[in-house]
């Protein structure tokens, strides 16, 4: 076998191997995203239940300017 197609083919191969670790890496990076929205937007609904029980009005007039 010439060395020039032992060369291509380690070199596809390298190249299959290296986006299966992309794509393996994209993966726990979008799962770890999903995970982190979830957290914060449990975080929110958590806020926003401890706020049902105030009186109306509270907190709509904030003096900032002090």
């Amino acid at each position: 076998m010439d060395m020039s197609l032992v060369a291509a083919a380690l070199s596809a191969r390298a190249g299959q191997t290296q986006m299966q670790v992309a794509a393996t890496i994209a993966k726990s990076n979008a799962d770890a995203e999903k995970s982190a929205v979830l957290t914060l937007l449990g975080a929110a609904q958590q806020n926003m239940n401890s706020l049902a029980n105030v009186a109306d009005g509270i907190g709509t007039n904030v003096n900032i300017s002090a």
